[in-house]
């Protein structure tokens, strides 16, 4: 007979418009059988590490079409984590095993979506990094930086939303390869710490500038190779005005239009044309087969001290709706992480 054990969980309680709240989810105490359904290849799992990212905000809107599903109001949400696994029906895993993937926000998850879990072979950095440097945003910053801006040395960077989870990789990326990097965020602390920490050539605070513009052009005085779009909206179309010819803007996400009911129009699109900009939106997805060399280049960068990789950890599984929210006020600094268990 199974053990039945308690299996606290995130649940989206129904699909918001507007602003995220805390109160759109709630914490539910249920019960779970550790077993695999007998004939499946499916795996149960205890959490460990769960990612909190911007995207996730979008599935909790009802909509159809999207590169990913909706959530379900009544039901765990899912996200990238990492877990051990208990129980195993799919003969590539074993029990004990440690992975990276999709799972739910709960304690244990019965995952049958296998092919989506990564196994985690090296240990010999903190499992936490596996939902941020090792995992989803790294492969993000590293493909949609060296994939689609094709970055040569000497070139100027520019990176919005810098202190995050991707925008810290990619101004450490662009300084690797010998790039001028200015990153933009929302604190004097995220600022400081994007010279400090991550090495950004500059960094400047989007709030306390009265014209975006402006600022742009006191950075970039020559103009803007390559923009790592994570915001959209109003710093988009400063950005546009400030590319330089032939420059590529490499599409990450516009957390700055996740939140709003109508979202914010882009009027310097002309620039595009005039100034034969290459503007690519890009799905880590698309990226999966690069892992593995990806994995094989960050691994020895963070051993060697090469790499910072900034987190900011949130303890225990009711403390995921806060940690979620304040994605959007910019209250983490560094990826944003969930610990559920320290096994």
């Amino acid at each position: 007979m199974a053990e039945e054990v308690s299996n606290k969980q995130v649940i989206l309680k129904h699909y918001v418009t507007r602003y995220l709240k805390e109160s759109d989810m709630e914490l539910k105490n249920t019960t779970i059988k550790l077993n695999v359904p007998e004939g499946s290849n499916a795996m149960v799992l205890k959490n460990l590490f769960l990612s909190c990212d911007p995207y996730m905000r979008n599935r909790m809107k009802k909509f159809e079409g999207g590169y990913v599903e909706s959530f379900t109001p009544g039901s765990p949400i899912t996200g990238y984590g990492v877990a051990k696994v208990l129980e195993s029906g799919d003969s590539n895993f074993q029990k004990g095993d440690l992975v990276l993937g999709r799972t739910g926000w709960e304690e244990y998850s019965i995952v049958t979506a296998t092919p989506t879990l990564f196994k985690i072979r090296d240990k010999d950095v903190p499992l936490s990094y596996y939902t941020g440097i090792l995992g989803m945003p790294g492969l993000t910053a590293y493909a949609g930086f060296y994939e689609v801006c094709s970055p040569k040395k000497g070139e100027t960077v520019f990176v919005s939303a810098a202190s995050g989870a991707v925008g810290q990789l990619v101004g450490q990326f662009a300084k690797m390869l010998g790039c001028y990097v200015v990153g933009s965020a929302g604190s004097k602390e995220k600022v400081d710490r994007l010279k400090s920490t991550f090495g950004f050539d500059e960094a400047f605070n989007y709030k306390e500038e009265q014209d975006l513009d402006a600022a742009l052009k006191r950075h970039f005085p020559d103009g803007i190779d390559i923009y790592f779009e994570n915001v959209g909206g109003k710093m988009l179309d400063a950005v546009l005005l400030n590319m330089k010819i032939h420059g590529r803007i490499a599409v990450c996400g516009m957390i700055s239009q996740y939140n709003l009911e109508q979202t914010e129009g882009v009027h310097n699109l002309f620039c595009l044309i005039s100034k034969r900009i290459r503007m690519e939106g890009f799905l880590v997805f698309d990226y999966y087969h690069l892992y593995p060399k990806y994995l094989e280049m960050i691994i020895p960068q963070i051993k060697a001290g090469k790499v910072v990789y900034v987190e900011d950890v949130a303890e225990g599984l009711e403390s995921a709706p806060s940690a979620l929210v304040g994605l959007f006020s910019g209250r983490n600094i560094g990826k944003q992480v969930v610990m559920v268990s320290r096994e």
